[in-house]
């Protein structure tokens, strides 16, 4: 780092759309740059990207970044990236394009490929290697998908010409020249979400790779969280700057939030919702519906671990309740709704729109909301919605504290929806137990600010991060116990009437 070094940009490319962040030494936001991108739905249950479009998008938004804060690359220390999870692109390496769309971690169309590699040992096949089950939300059954399905990819594959990489590797190898020397990478946490890494070694698995069909010449070099990758390529805007950070959007999230003690916990509210809590370098197998996990690596430093509770829909129910339901004409809106009533009502909605992910793990569940009577208006089914993120995150919770036989006494947040004072309000009554917001709540795209800036020298290590960190705000429980155990029931009872839905007929009725 130089005196004119004064910054560290983090790109964030998300489900919903990509930002770039430029922040100073105190972790505090300069400048931001946004574009969403188009969400593509071909047949029920899948859901698409453009990676031209996101590889477009990220240009757009590092220039509008730089531009609103007056800098140029010189200013950079370096560049950290944190990405969606899990959504699979792969692309031709001798052209830079995309042989099909990026299928998003929420796509549901693997799940025959899923049910067929699990044969007569179900589920948890691969568990033990990999720390996750099998399950459609993974990288490796959509890379399968795209080489059996796409005219011509596996022929590619095999020959050596194809890459895979969830959407950190697509931006790096952009980033860093694409056709052109592009350097193919990916992190030790995104490696840990494709269903092909090792869990105990942070190696790919040859031999899961070869049940799915997956030539490994496909498959990324496996690195830190916090080292140099590359460097900007030559005509761009970050030409000769240090790519030196990548974190899975939630890990990043948890380093953002200083959770580097055993037994720290975040939960991040955004598309979906994930909560992680950190069990050290401690590999924990969890036995309440939990993924073991790679919650980060530092340069040569040891791996450290973490238990993760992931919730496939919550922001995108209340984006489904705004552009297919018509009930606001915009995402904040839902609060004023949800204020207007005391309570649900007794209406609950299970958005169930991708099957149900922790502790539940089942692929054949659909949306459902329940408990209708004419009494029910659209205020009532607005705070339900908002509601049914809170019960999630409380289930998942339950689970944490029975994997890690110590219960939380307080849940950090972050992500969009945290600047909802009523759910979050809702959110520390339905835990018991006090919900805090930090001052920075754009915690994804400052750990990957951290983690590059740590491996440039911009930060010495996790103290920097630590001493950054201060609360915003605090939700205090306010719920009698009575109260809370009566909702949680009701949840849960409702969460039963969405198992089992997806047959042949349904399957049939969608196609």
């Amino acid at each position: 780092m130089t005196e004119q070094t004064q910054y560290i940009l983090a790109i964030d490319q998300g489900t919903t759309s990509t930002r770039a962040i430029v922040f100073d030494h105190d972790g505090q936001i300069v400048s931001s740059g946004q574009k969403e991108h188009e969400q593509i739905f071909p047949k029920s249950g899948w859901v698409e990207h453009d990676p031209v479009e996101i590889w477009r998008n990220t240009r757009a938004v590092v220039a509008d970044a730089l531009q609103q804060a007056e800098i140029n690359r010189h200013q950079l220390a370096g560049v950290g990236i944190t990405n969606q999870r899990e959504t699979a692109v792969v692309w031709d390496k001798t052209n830079g394009e995309p042989v099909y769309n990026a299928i998003v971690w929420q796509d549901t169309r693997t799940q025959r490929i899923c049910n067929e590699l699990g044969g007569d040992e179900g589920a948890d096949k691969y568990k033990e290697r990999v720390g996750l089950p099998l399950a459609t939300y993974f990288s490796g059954p959509k890379i399968k998908w795209i080489l059996d399905n796409v005219e011509g990819a596996r022929e590619k594959a095999e020959a050596g010409d194809l890459l895979f990489g969830n959407t950190d590797s697509w931006v790096l190898w952009n980033l860093t020249g694409g056709q052109n020397g592009g350097v193919h990478v990916t992190d030790v946490t995104n490696a840990s979400r494709t269903m092909l890494m090792n869990i105990d070694t942070l190696d790919w698995n040859e031999d899961i790779a070869k049940d799915m069909g997956i030539p490994t010449s496909m498959l990324p070099e496996i690195k830190s969280s916090s080292e140099i990758y590359g460097y900007g390529r030559k005509n761009d805007l970050l030409i000769d700057t240090p790519i030196a950070g990548i974190l899975g959007d939630q890990q990043a999230a948890t380093f953002g939030q200083a959770c580097f003690e055993v037994g720290q916990a975040k939960n991040t509210y955004g598309t979906g919702n994930f909560m992680l809590i950190n069990t050290g370098e401690e590999l924990v197998r969890s036995e309440n519906g939990l993924l073991t996990t790679v919650a980060y690596k530092i340069g040569d430093a040891k791996p450290v671990y973490a238990l993760e509770g992931s919730i496939a829909v919550t922001g995108s129910l209340v984006q489904w309740v705004r552009d297919n339901l018509g009930l606001i004409k915009s995402a904040p809106e839902i609060e004023d709704l949800a204020k207007k009533v005391d309570d649900n009502g007794g209406c609950y909605v299970v958005p169930a729109f991708s099957g149900l992910f922790a502790p539940y793990w089942k692929s054949d569940a659909r949306g459902a909301i329940v408990g209708m009577t004419r009494y029910i208006n659209k205020n009532h089914i607005a705070r339900a919605a908002l509601e049914s993120t809170a019960f999630q995150s409380a289930e998942v919770l339950e689970a944490m504290n029975a994997d890690s036989g110590v219960d939380l006494t307080e849940l950090k947040v972050d992500g969009g929806m945290v600047q909802n004072e009523t759910l979050m309000q809702f959110q520390a009554d339905i835990l018991g137990v006090p919900v805090v917001r930090p001052s920075v709540i754009e915690t994804t795209a400052l750990g990957a600010a951290y983690a590059a800036g740590i491996a440039v020298g911009f930060w010495e290590g996790e103290q920097d991060v630590i001493a950054n960190w201060s609360e915003g705000k605090r939700w205090e429980p306010d719920m009698d116990d009575e109260t809370r155990e009566r909702s949680l029931r009701l949840w849960k009872k409702a969460v039963t009437k969405t198992f089992e839905w997806v047959d042949e007929d349904v399957e049939a009725a969608n196609e």
